[in-house]
């Protein structure tokens, strides 16, 4: 099966997940995500030289209804279980060292298949239990794998 450069994990026409694998090259300035997400992706491939004009970033009030994060996988492999808001099960995807992930919404949950590092990012303030439910997730048997990555 043929490895998706970038992927989008949708149900019922809802962005749950981009993954931004770890074989995708493209020049310039590449946004995998929606104008709309309160959390932006970029994949910026720029040669040396450029130059990125100095900046700072204008106050502007937004509000952030829902916790959207990204994984940067950097060494590893992970299952990615994904979850309708309702908690049913939908599908998994495999993550290896390199690729990125944004989680936009539905649930996820994770299964650690080699020792693994990522680094997260997400909004803040973080508030601890207020930020999620925790619920019981599928067992091994029950993993739907979406492709072999």
């Amino acid at each position: 099966m043929i490895k998706e450069i970038i992927q989008e994990i949708i149900h019922e026409n809802r962005i749950l997940a981009i993954i931004v694998s770890k074989d995708f090259s493209k020049p310039g300035i590449h946004f995998v995500t929606p104008c709309d997400f309160s959390q932006q992706l970029a994949f910026l491939n720029h040669s040396s030289g450029k130059i990125i004009q100095p900046h700072v970033h204008n106050v502007v009030h937004r509000e952030v209804q829902y916790t959207q994060e990204v994984l940067f996988i950097k060494k590893g492999k992970i299952r990615v279980d994904f979850y309708d808001e309702e908690q049913t099960y939908l599908e998994s995807v495999l993550l290896t060292a390199g690729d990125t992930i944004l989680l936009a919404a539905g649930g996820h949950g994770f299964e650690v298949l080699e020792d693994t590092e990522i680094i997260e990012v997400k909004q803040g303030p973080y508030t601890k239990d207020k930020d999620k439910t925790r619920f019981s997730g599928i067992s091994s048997r029950q993993v739907i794998m979406r492709d072999e990555r």
